[in-house]
């Protein structure tokens, strides 16, 4: 199994433009802070769906048994889905994490019914942020687990 490309919502958050130099400025200051309040991160690098360019982002990762880690691609809430999940989806063969100071290749896989609700309800509870994002779209936000390939 892969990564599936589900329906975009009718609504959500919407962000401001901002320059790409000012986000990198944001994430740099974010990051740390994020780190600092217990929160586990990786950088997930995946292939452009149309540039074909490495991107490389920063995500937050829960445990799913040995070498394997869940990612959510709520994009706060947003009605369409983040990028590096569209690259994701279109190029599954070529995403990498860095965590603990390892690169890894990895499969990624979207989780759904079960399996998926179960994997939503540990990642609340460990990060309870995330049910707000739920209610703020109306589409269902993917999770996907990411396995050393």
């Amino acid at each position: 199994m892969s990564v599936e490309l589900t329906p975009r919502g009718t609504r959500g958050v919407t962000f401001p433009k901002l320059p790409r130099p000012l986000m990198k400025v944001l994430f740099a200051i974010g990051n740390p802070l994020l780190r600092l309040r217990g929160a586990k991160l990786l950088a997930l690098t995946t292939t452009g769906a149309r540039s074909g360019v490495p991107r490389t982002v920063t995500l937050a990762w829960f445990p799913d048994g040995e070498d394997a880690w869940l990612v959510v691609a709520s994009y706060g809430g947003a009605a369409q889905h983040p990028a590096w999940y569209v690259n994701m989806a279109k190029h599954p063969e070529h995403v990498w994490i860095t965590v603990g100071g390892r690169k890894i290749h990895v499969r990624p896989e979207s989780l759904k019914g079960a399996e998926r609700a179960e994997a939503w309800r540990r990642i609340v509870a460990q990060a309870p942020g995330y049910a707000g994002y739920a209610t703020k779209t109306d589409r269902e936000i993917p999770v996907v687990r990411l396995r050393a390939a």
